[in-house]
């Protein structure tokens, strides 16, 4: 009895490490993994996934992901690698956060590649399978100070998002006189940037790059941005918001 309780637990516990290990090999996170990178933990590697390819199905599909996630994201940080080892930046010493904030002394590559891979491991947590329609607490309040209702914050924001020209980002910020404030930037270009018109601490961001929704929407931006709201990881907007 006890041999057969042992192989059962031995195959138990290998089919678990193998699993994990798959999960690992797809960029997805492994077994009791725990997700959730604050702003300040966003380095210069990419970041498993918190969910599944297919977990924000049907508002973004598994296809789209896996190629936004392993190809282009993953394009951004190692281009970024790159970047920093011929611009001699010491990523064990600068934050990727300090980088952005001084990205004006970096070449376009590095501007490009920085603000590409901050975006997108910021942009993966802003999402979650299963979500609530709204914010609480004290994000809730301040959205409602700034904005007159949360309705209203998620039209502005949606416009910002609609009304971008070509490719870039749509975002919910902390400005530095500690007031929330919507706009977008282009290309992979964020607040943190010491170039940007829009300057604060991002609490959210949405991705407005077509290979984010073509598939699934083709020229349908709005669509998209509409259906995005069922996705919003409001605990880590809300994360952002007290940390900012």
């Amino acid at each position: 009895m006890k041999n057969k309780m042992h192989r059962r637990t031995f195959i138990k516990t290998g089919t678990q490490a193998g699993i994990s290990a798959g999960l690992i090999a797809a960029g997805l996170p492994a077994l009791g993994q725990v997700a959730g990178l604050a702003i300040g933990q966003i380095g210069y590697t990419q970041q498993p996934l918190p969910y599944g390819y297919s977990s924000l199905e049907p508002v973004i599909d598994g296809t789209t992901m896996n190629i936004h996630y392993t190809k282009h994201a993953a394009g951004y940080t190692k281009n970024l690698s790159d970047a920093c080892a011929a611009e001699k930046v010491d990523t064990t010493t600068t934050s990727l956060e300090q980088l952005l904030r001084s990205i004006s002394k970096y070449s376009t590559k590095m501007r490009n590649n920085a603000g590409g891979h901050f975006n997108h491991e910021f942009f993966w947590q802003c999402m979650q399978p299963a979500t609530t329609s709204e914010p609480g607490g004290s994000l809730t309040q301040a959205i409602i100070q700034s904005f007159g209702s949360v309705d209203t914050m998620k039209t502005q924001f949606s416009d910002a998002a609609k009304n971008r020209f070509g490719s870039g980002w749509a975002w919910l910020v902390m400005t530095p006189d500690r007031k929330l404030a919507i706009g977008s930037s282009s290309n992979q270009d964020n607040p943190l940037m010491d170039i940007s018109d829009l300057k604060g601490k991002p609490l959210l961001g949405l991705d407005v790059w077509e290979h984010a929704y073509y598939l699934n929407y083709q020229n349908r931006r709005a669509d998209y941005i509409a259906n995005w709201w069922k996705l919003v990881n409001w605990s880590f907007v809300q994360q952002n918001f007290d940390q900012a």
